[in-house]
């Protein structure tokens, strides 16, 4: 396989020679995608020319115009926002940062970021070159409304996660060419197949545990592999535990880097108060056992900052906020799977999101969001669930209408649950029985 630094290097010289509209570049979960992003920015704000970089979310701006002022402080660099919009600490605390509603008043920015929404308000102007982050999480109606702002265009982005987010039905453009419901990466792609794609090799994020199993549930046709080997990272606690479901599902996920907790198989309501509770005491108990991660990054203590709680729903979430708020795990990071993409931390919790359920729906079988909540952690990831998944997906196979000419996604959702059970399978501590 192709190094990490020759699929980089590659990238950057197409960058300076291309003459084709668009590159893409295709990203597995932590790869450097940012790290990348920021360098071909830096490149390309080399002459006097002006940039422009649109994310999707306005956090992800923060993010990026973060990591770029921390890389290059004496970079102007112009931040696109509405009326409305306060700069972040991490935005604020850069000196060479201007935030402005116009783009005619950055003019002076070498580089200028924005919002895809922000900058479709944009009417006047043209950029040779534009950075496009989490281009599969844009969707592509949003491409042709800025299309016209820019003459090229790095399109970077991982194609294993959630589909760009709509609350409309999209049934009525499926099979069409410019379905405006799908990413503008596979738009662009279908419309210009000689487009060049990049593939980056290598996850930075997923331990050597993870990415094989990430890899082969949600990558088939772009495998990757792990930046670190085998033993590089290590989970350890302080404490050592008690004869009890809980310490030994923590014990096994530092052995492993995996552990399904499985509580007794049952239907249960969306916001089940047994799974909650169990989310919330393994949190509880990994904080109290003092938990050290070592990597090559030296070691730290595993804190509120590095353990993220992941689930399908809003409504999951808040539960898990409120069965939370008066512990000393109340700052641990909740939030569900759209919101969390992107992020890092040392240790995640996910409730399944087909745990207690008596279908499974197109929502909860998505690929994309299974891939999201199991793919955010360096260490070690917890997955809590009731038994019979296997079972309620054997009784529910895709039911999914297929449409003449719509382009078909592998893996399915069947398929990719399918493959992380089975690997959660061999991790699997029993939770203690339900007693009413």
């Amino acid at each position: 396989m192709t190094t990490a630094d020759e699929v980089v290097e590659a990238i950057l010289a197409d960058l300076r020679t291309t003459r084709q509209r668009a590159i893409v570049v295709d990203s597995p979960p932590g790869a450097g995608k940012s790290t990348l992003v920021v360098r071909a920015a830096r490149q390309l704000a080399t002459d006097d020319e002006q940039r422009m970089i649109v994310a999707q979310t306005n956090e992800q701006v923060d993010d990026l115009i973060d990591r770029l002022a921390t890389d290059a402080p004496a970079l102007a660099i112009g931040r696109l926002s509405s009326k409305d919009y306060r700069p972040s600490d991490r935005v604020a605390r850069h000196a060479g940062v201007r935030c402005e509603t116009r783009a005619a008043d950055l003019a002076d920015c070498a580089i200028v970021l924005g919002t895809a929404a922000k900058w479709a308000t944009v009417t006047t102007g043209t950029w040779s070159w534009a950075i496009v982050d989490e281009a599969y999480q844009m969707r592509s109606d949003m491409l042709l409304r800025i299309a016209d702002r820019f003459e090229r265009a790095l399109f970077v982005g991982d194609p294993g996660q959630l589909d760009p987010f709509s609350t409309v039905e999209g049934t009525q453009w499926a099979g069409l060419s410019w379905d405006p419901t799908l990413s503008a990466v596979s738009v662009m792609v279908a419309h210009n197949p000689e487009v060049r794609i990049h593939r980056l090799p290598v996850s930075w994020r997923l331990p050597a545990s993870a990415a094989p199993v990430v890899s082969r549930a949600f990558y088939p046709f772009t495998p990757f592999v792990a930046g670190t080997e085998s033993g590089q990272r290590r989970l350890e606690f302080g404490t050592r535990g008690m004869l009890g479901p809980l310490d030994a599902a923590l014990d096994e996920a530092a052995r492993s880097g995996w552990a399904w907790y499985e509580l007794p198989s049952r239907y249960a309501l969306r916001t089940d108060s047994e799974a909650v509770a169990a989310v919330v005491a393994l949190v509880c108990r990994l904080l109290q056992r003092s938990a050290i991660a070592h990597s090559e990054r030296g070691s730290h203590e595993v804190g509120v900052d590095r353990i993220a709680i992941g689930t399908a729903h809003r409504d999951q979430a808040a539960a898990i906020r409120q069965a939370l708020d008066g512990t000393a795990v109340a700052g641990v990071t909740v939030d569900t799977a759209n919101r969390l993409q992107g992020r890092e931390y040392d240790v995640t919790v996910v409730l399944h999101p087909l745990s207690g359920r008596r279908d499974a729906s197109a929502f909860h079988l998505e690929a994309g969001r299974l891939c999201v909540l199991t793919s955010r952690h360096r260490h070690a990831c917890i997955v809590v669930g009731r038994a019979g998944i296997p079972e309620l997906l054997d009784a529910h196979p895709s039911t999914e209408p297929v449409h003449l000419n719509a382009p078909v996604k592998f893996p399915d959702g069947w398929e990719a649950n399918q493959a992380i059970l089975a690997h959660l399978n061999e991790h699997r501590v029993a939770a203690a029985p339900h007693r009413p």
